[in-house]
């Protein structure tokens, strides 16, 4: 069976920052591969567009442009923020504002983005909210683990009903401009 569009595929693979001879990002082994349905948009599409029609045991081995993975780094997207949109209740927890952390957090339009704590100052933390990956050419080596057929369950999941995180409603909104102050994330895609 191949890989084709609503097909169930595991994968293993090496990630690589540029190519063969890169710093390893990511590995993915055999004894935990990366399941996914596709065509479904839950991999990169040019990612995708190179495993297609593989089928069970087959290998592969692939360079992606930043602009095919996660797009070119842009210095717009680091913004220094004011300290107390990160209040909840009234309190700044300044352990959640450490170097490096990830944050989810929403934009005035209700988009949900992730930034990464780059700098905390009195008053201000500037943010990153470029993809971990941005501006990095990619280079991948995998295998197809397996290739099936996906269940009805797996084509229709059920509907969810809020998330019942955030402040109760379902919604993931916690206060004004920070969501999940806690370090878990809904999975439901709120």
């Amino acid at each position: 069976m191949k890989i084709e569009h609503n097909k169930v595929a595991s994968i293993t693979y090496i990630l690589k920052e540029n190519n063969a001879e890169g710093k390893t990002i990511e590995s993915v082994n055999s004894d935990k591969p990366i399941e996914f349905i596709a065509g479904t948009g839950s991999l990169l599409p040019a990612f995708e567009k190179h495993i297609l029609n593989k089928t069970t045991g087959d290998s592969f081995e692939f360079q992606l442009s930043q602009e095919e993975a996660y797009g070119v780094f842009k210095d717009e997207l680091v913004i220094a923020l004011k300290k107390e949109m990160f209040a909840h209740n009234g309190e700044v927890n300044e352990e959640m504002l450490a170097i490096g952390n990830q944050i989810p957090m929403q934009d005035s339009r209700g988009n949900r983005m992730n930034g990464v704590v780059k700098k905390v100052e009195d008053k201000e933390v500037t943010m990153d909210f470029n993809h971990p990956l941005a501006g990095k050419n990619l280079y991948f080596a995998g295998s197809i683990a397996q290739v099936r057929e996906a269940t009805y369950e797996e084509l229709n999941p059920p509907a969810h009903q809020g998330c019942g995180c955030g402040d109760g409603d379902g919604s993931c909104s916690t206060d004004e401009q920070h969501q999940h102050q806690d370090e878990h994330d809904c999975g439901c895609g709120c």
